[in-house]
């Protein structure tokens, strides 16, 4: 039976699609991205944000036409949206067969077989008290769907931060380590299948281990990553800036391997604002933090996401986010409009902004960090760096690579002009010739690097 399967959300989310695809593949399903010849639908949905829940449950409604239409015999909402609203979900749309939560992933085939012979059954767990991961056994069949030459490693499932405007732990439940030894060998697997560069994902990944060893072990695994024959690159993600030691500074400056590249979501510059998402950091110790890292590392690109229009902010608070944006001069900056969620704290204050609103600032701090990173941009002509080939750009001489400064999917590029036959996933060192917004041009400057 062929299965099409649509992974919405995070590259965390990603991660579990992966693993939900080697267990199918395992038991003798077979995947398609082509809906018309699909027999069955999984749905891996995300519900973090306003948008993000929009287009699950748009996918979900689209999918469930065609399981109506009896085009397919099985359609499974997974994920977050699924194991949030569980029971909207089978109330209106009860086309949806089944639903695996999000520490069920390992019973998708399970779950698909059961509907497949006519049982209504769905692998739910209660989050709120969750020991373990979902069965760890899943890693070792996954399926990476990146292309191969990079990949995401989750060393953590949950988040025990509670941030007033954060749903992530009633549906990913508390923080919860992977062993350290499984983080090594799963990354040796994706090494061994050509993976060069690994990327560490977690809601939170600055305090791995604590839950299992009493204290934080990121250091030590990235320093046992490096040791691993055929990985180049290793990116962090997801440093929450409270807890960024200086252990951690001095493993990314030493350790060749690792990228000098940090995302640390800071959300807020406005003490007031700070305080109401419950965050734990102010303005001053997250200054102090950027202030080190550049001082120790500085080469080192800064990441970092921002929400305006949060409940209760002022004017006052948008003009000290602003000007905290001009002073720290991210190398990267996302910005979100605050998103009410329901069953957290933030959606029930006093003082929610109108929409326009949280527009507008989300503009006005877009055209600063827009001046800034083109400013960067322009900056790096003449520079050389060492980029990653992601492919070839369609009938020109010219290829797309990715810098350390840039992650998949989130940052910008580097092209390549070149009559060269390069492969995804070489390494060569481009001279920059030229910038074109937040993307940057090079020509090759010497040969293959690795």
């Amino acid at each position: 039976m062929k299965i099409l399967f649509i992974s919405l959300g995070c590259d965390k989310n990603l991660v579990d699609t992966e693993m939900m695809l080697g267990t199918l593949v395992q038991r003798g399903f077979s995947i398609t991205d082509d809906e018309t010849e699909a027999e069955a639908v999984v749905v891996n949905t995300c519900c973090f944000i306003n948008d993000a829940k929009q287009e699950s449950i748009n996918t979900l409604l689209e999918m469930a036409e065609l399981r109506k239409d009896g085009d397919i015999k099985a359609l499974i909402a997974a994920g977050c949206l699924a194991q949030r609203y569980q029971d909207e979900i089978q109330r209106e749309i009860p086309e949806v067969d089944a639903i695996v939560g999000t520490t069920a992933i390992d019973a998708i085939a399970d779950a698909l077989e059961e509907v497949l012979s006519g049982q209504e059954r769905n692998h739910l767990e209660d989050i709120s008290g969750m020991p373990s991961l979902y069965d760890r056994s899943a890693q070792h069949k996954r399926i990476v769907t990146t292309g191969g030459h990079y990949a995401y490693l989750k060393i953590a499932e949950g988040c025990d931060k509670h941030c007033s405007y954060c749903i992530i732990p009633k549906v990913r439940g508390r923080y919860r380590s992977i062993p350290l030894e499984e983080l090594v060998e799963e990354a040796e697997r994706l090494a061994a299948f050509g993976a060069k560069e690994i990327i560490l994902v977690a809601q939170e990944t600055t305090v791995y281990g604590m839950d299992l060893y009493g204290e934080k072990r990121l250091p030590e695994l990235l320093r046992r990553l490096c040791a691993i024959s055929g990985v180049y690159w290793i990116r962090i993600l997801y440093c929450y800036p409270e807890e960024i030691t200086d252990e951690l500074i001095e493993t990314i400056r030493t350790e060749e391997k690792v990228c000098n590249y940090l995302d640390i979501p800071i959300q807020h510059a406005s003490d007031h604002v700070l305080k109401r998402m419950g965050r734990r950091t102010d303005r001053r110790e997250i200054m102090d933090m950027i202030a080190r890292l550049r001082e120790r590392i500085p080469d080192i690109c800064l990441r970092t996401t921002i929400i305006t229009g949060f409940p209760g902010e002022t004017q006052k608070d948008h003009e000290s986010l602003l000007e905290f944006v001009d002073e720290m001069a991210f190398d990267r900056l996302g910005v979100f409009t605050y998103s009410p969620e329901e069953d957290t704290p933030a959606a029930l204050f006093e003082g929610q902004i109108d929409e326009a609103v949280k527009v507008e600032r989300q503009a006005d701090i877009m055209e600063l960090q827009q001046e800034i990173a083109f400013e960067k941009a322009q900056d790096a002509v003449g520079s050389t760096l060492l980029v990653m080939v992601e492919g070839k750009v369609p009938d020109e001489h010219a290829y797309v690579a990715r810098s350390y400064k840039d992650a998949p999917n989130v940052d910008g590029f580097v092209f390549i002009q070149t009559a060269r036959e390069l492969m995804t996933g070489d390494f060569v060192r481009v001279k920059i010739t030229g910038a074109y917004d937040y993307d940057l041009i090079g020509e090759i400057e010497d040969e293959f690097a690795k």
